[in-house]
């Protein structure tokens, strides 16, 4: 009897339609705006909305713009569209305040430094011995911006060294946190005491030697907002990584201090904080002292980031698993070896998003500091109003400062996004 065989085809197949492809932009736009009727829809609303946006806004951005002319009526004489000459003919005074002109590259050159310092930290591929740089940067960025005479920086980098020798000769027959007091106790003793009675004592003996010295009034503009943002970020996750550490340690002392430090900034708003900084300090200083208003908002603002920072790493701290912390224990590794080695890089590959977030939001915050009188951006846009050239300026000052801090809080953004793919073990390219 014949059987047929069922794995054996009897006929020809039909032709298959073309595979769809899965790469390139129509494949983007087909994945993800025409992948149902319901996006397809929506896509074509939305696109409709942006076109018409588009064709109200463009021309006066752009095509009846004006970017060359004296004042605000030599603008309406030339075209109908945006005034966008106020930022050219004030372009100095946004970016640099009232920093005088002829000092301009002190600023400049200090923030083409700031990224060679950042280089080695946000780059692997390069050399290690680029860290030193960065370690005395702050001291170099300071002594740009502020001036002043060299002995100031040095002796600072002097007080650093009397402290590492300090806490290791403590250490030998002192406990860590004793240790740590005793160095502690150094830089109050030498802040306080020694640090300008021998630069005035230096400076007297050998002569002025540095830069001339910038008051903290001339500072305004993005070079205020660079200073105070750039400070914020990079001294706040520090101090967040110690805090979320100490809010979860077994020290019932050292948790109760980080909890009621974070707990407390947490509920106070930055404004007020602000207004603490730039008024009710003075109150609490001793008569004659002058403690610079920049500097107080910086440390307000640092402590301020700080706080939200240590939530962020605490979540990462707890999102790891306990098999982590016991496979350090396992391997032999002391408390601080076994943080600094497994378990502090994995919550902070975890916390990126969240930390860059905080990041995010403490360099737009620095334009609050236009309450207390400080001419940041935001601050500065009423004086160039006030002059009879450009009053009634309105959209364009907006527009100029907004699309600057869009522009780099996006890089912040993209680079978080680009570092999250870098460390990501499973990622597939």
């Amino acid at each position: 009897m014949k059987k047929d065989i069922a794995y054996v085809a009897t006929e020809m197949l039909p032709e298959l339609p073309a595979p769809v492809n899965t790469h390139g932009p129509i494949a983007w736009m087909r994945a993800n705006l025409f992948s149902t009727t319901r996006d397809s829809v929506l896509t074509i609303l939305f696109t409709v909305v942006v076109l018409l946006a588009l064709y109200k806004l463009l021309p006066w951005l752009l095509i009846d713009s004006v970017f060359l002319a004296d004042s605000l009526r030599n603008c309406r004489e030339i075209d109908t569209g945006g005034c966008f000459a106020v930022v050219v003919s004030r372009f100095n005074q946004l970016i640099f305040g009232f920093y005088p002109p002829q000092l301009y590259w002190r600023p400049i050159l200090t923030f083409v430094l700031m990224f060679v310092a950042f280089a080695p930290l946000l780059h692997d591929n390069l050399p290690r011995k680029m860290l030193w740089f960065t370690a005395v940067y702050p001291l170099l960025a300071y002594w740009m911006l502020w001036g002043g005479a060299i002995w100031g920086p040095l002796l600072i980098l002097a007080m650093v060294a009397g402290v590492y020798f300090v806490y290791q000769y403590a250490s030998k027959t002192l406990s860590a946190g004793l240790s740590l007091l005793a160095a502690l106790a150094f830089v109050v003793v030498w802040l306080l005491f020694i640090q300008t009675n021998l630069s005035d004592a230096i400076t007297s003996t050998i002569g002025f030697v540095g830069l001339e010295p910038i008051e903290s009034d001339k500072f305004g503009g993005f070079l205020i907002t660079f200073v105070i943002g750039v400070t914020g970020i990079v001294a706040s996750l520090p101090i967040g990584i110690v805090l979320a550490l100490g809010r979860g340690s077994d020290m019932p002392t050292v948790k109760m201090i980080c909890v009621g430090f974070i707990e407390f900034i947490r509920g106070v708003p930055l404004i007020t904080l602000l207004f603490v900084a730039s008024t009710l300090l003075n109150y609490f200083l001793p008569p004659g002292t002058n403690f610079d208003l920049i500097l107080r908002v910086i440390i307000m603002v640092t402590l301020f980031a700080a706080a939200y920072m240590a939530e962020v790493i605490r979540g990462g701290l707890a999102a790891l698993p306990r098999g982590q912390y016991e496979a350090a224990d396992a391997l032999g590794l002391n408390y601080w070896q076994g943080t600094q080695l497994i378990v502090l890089p994995q919550a902070l590959k975890i916390s990126i998003p969240g930390i860059v977030n905080t990041f995010i939001g403490l360099f737009k915050d620095t334009t609050l500091v236009s309450i207390i009188g400080l001419l940041d951006p935001i601050g500065i846009m009423q004086p160039i109003r006030s002059t009879a050239e450009w009053n009634g300026i309105v959209w364009e000052l907006p527009i100029f400062v907004g699309l600057v801090f869009f522009i780099f809080c996006f890089t912040m953004s993209r680079y978080s996004m680009y570092f999250e793919r870098k460390l990501d073990t499973g990622h597939r390219n």
